[in-house]
Order: C-alpha cells, then structure tokens, then sequence
C-alpha cells in the first residue's frame, strides 16, 4: 500500500506542475506497437544539473550540447535493467530534450516478448536528497503497472510476471500465504463440523 500512496504522490506533484522540484523523477519502460521498447527518464532540469555538477567536477560543460551528452553518459553509468536469466538489455543513443521537464529518451534493445521477471536499477538521482522515481511499465497486453525507486530499496525493484501484471515477488508471497491461510480456515471449518456432527449422532434422542 505504501508503494502505491508513493507513486500516486509523485504523480500528482507532477501534475501540479512540480516540474522544478530535483527530489521527483519518473522512470518509464514502454512496449510500443511493433515490439520495439523505449525507455524514458524524466526530471527537473535542477535535478540532472546537480548530478552532472556532481560527478563532471573536473570537465565542466561550456555548452547544451556538453550538458546533454555528459547527460546520457550519467544515466547509462547508472542504470541497469536486467530480465529472466539475468540478461541485460542494451540502449541506443539517447536523446535529452531540455526543458524545466527534461527528459531522456533511449531505444533499448534484447527483451523478449515472452518477459517473465525484470530488475530495475536507477541510481541517476542518488545524490539528491530524499529522491524517489516513480517506475512505470507498459507491455502490451499487461496491466500499467507503476512502482517506486527510492532510498529504501536502493533504486531498484525486482518484478516478476503474474497473468497480465507484473508485481514484486514478496506480494506473490503474501497473496500464496493467504490462500493458504483461507484454505486452512476452511479446512479447520469443515473438520469442526464434521466432529460435531459426528458427536451429535451419538447423542440419544430422548
């Protein structure tokens, strides 16, 4: 539920406009029509100037395009996205669209259509303070599924394909523990009435 509570803030910040704020990002993973995914970052210009200040200390940009390309090697330094056995996917050339908003988008390439788990790490924003990104998913046929990246699970979520959804492991988990638990309430429910029944049909009827 927290999850859920973090992601809808996030959303709704951005919908507020909260386009400045350097502690929200967002994290999108997109199966688009022919198969082909993208893969969009997004966060206020603040945000990726405080990163590239940062770990660019001794080769300072002098212009947009130095920025967008020390950009992109900051993201590719600290995002990794792995499936199934542990491959990892590869990405194209990015493309920094600089803005208050700006965003980062890359093709990747070497995920299956038959995706069965996906781990995503996204350090981009570590250094900033109470930094959180929201994670969205979009494969075709599958629910939108939408996650959080944050401090407390280091950036990065574990998910894995559950019918049309993709959830993290430990609510498969919880859901198995539950059915297990209504299976042995009813079982407990049955025994009890049987015995009952059984005791009462020793009883003599007067």
């Amino acid at each position: 539920m927290k999850k859920y509570i973090s992601v809808c803030i996030v959303v709704l910040c951005s919908m507020l406009g909260y386009a400045h704020n350097p502690d929200i990002s967002t994290t999108m993973l997109v199966e688009k029509g022919d198969g082909t995914w993208i893969l969009q970052i997004s966060s206020s210009l603040t945000a990726f100037q405080q990163e590239v200040r940062t770990h660019f200390t001794e080769t300072p940009y002098n212009s947009p395009e130095e920025f967008q390309q020390m950009v992109l090697e900051h993201i590719k330094n600290n995002l990794e996205i792995s499936y199934n056995n542990g491959s990892k996917i590869n990405f194209g050339q990015g493309i920094v669209k600089l803005g208050h908003e700006t965003k980062v988008v890359f093709e990747v390439f070497g995920i299956p259509s038959n995706l069965q788990s996906l781990q995503v790490t996204n350090t981009t924003f570590k250094d900033i303070g109470r930094s959180q990104s929201a994670l969205f998913l979009f494969k075709d046929g599958f629910q939108k599924d939408q996650f959080v990246l944050n401090n407390e699970n280091g950036h990065t979520q574990e998910l894995i394909a559950s019918g049309n959804k993709f959830i993290e492991p430990n609510e498969q988990n919880a859901s198995f523990n539950s059915t297990f638990a209504i299976i042995i309430v009813i079982s407990l429910l049955v025994f009890s009435f049987i015995v009952q029944k059984t005791i009462l049909s020793k009883v003599p009827i007067e």
